[in-house]
């Protein structure tokens, strides 16, 4: 199984799906957070944050689409496939694609409060762990944070409940 390679337009190409992806998270009032998983060149699974809609805290976009790149490739390993999401991942799904082994991730906005990928942490390139992923940070950067400022700008403008 071989990533969608390392060159921006192909990059740029998978981070605006994932940006599709994290506006239907806001659409259903989730944290807007999209991610597209490739393999072999192709997308193999897409998904976005729908913790609210599930009601499962690890229902980041994320896990999703590891769950679904292995069930669509008959594999919990994923060797050689690109994650690409819109916000820095946390330590849960970081800790995820150390475990499915992905070759590498790509992501848009990072994240200073819980970004496990460089930020706060960095479960991916640590030593300490049997696997390392390749990272590729700020891609679509602009486009990924304003959608993340703008959903969270709006939600503390709502009146509280009640």
């Amino acid at each position: 199984m071989s990533s969608a390679g390392t060159d921006a337009a192909a990059d740029e190409r998978y981070m605006r799906q994932a940006l599709e992806h994290a506006a239907r998270a806001e659409a259903e009032g989730e944290v807007p957070v999209g991610a597209v998983l490739v393999a072999d060149d192709r997308v193999v699974a897409a998904d976005w944050n729908r913790c609210i809609a599930l009601s499962d805290p690890t229902a980041h976009a994320e896990l999703l689409v590891l769950r679904a790149g292995g069930q669509a490739l008959g594999n919990y390993r994923l060797p050689g496939a690109t994650l690409y999401v819109t916000l820095e991942p946390c330590a849960m799904c970081a800790g995820a694609m150390v475990h499915a082994r992905i070759a590498r991730l790509v992501y848009g906005a990072a994240d200073p409060k819980t970004g496990a990928a460089g930020s706060v942490f960095d479960l991916l390139r640590t030593s300490q762990l049997n696997h390392r992923v390749e990272v590729t940070g700020g891609v679509l950067d602009d486009a990924c944070g304003a959608v993340l400022r703008d959903f969270f700008r709006a939600r503390r403008a709502r009146p509280a409940p009640g």
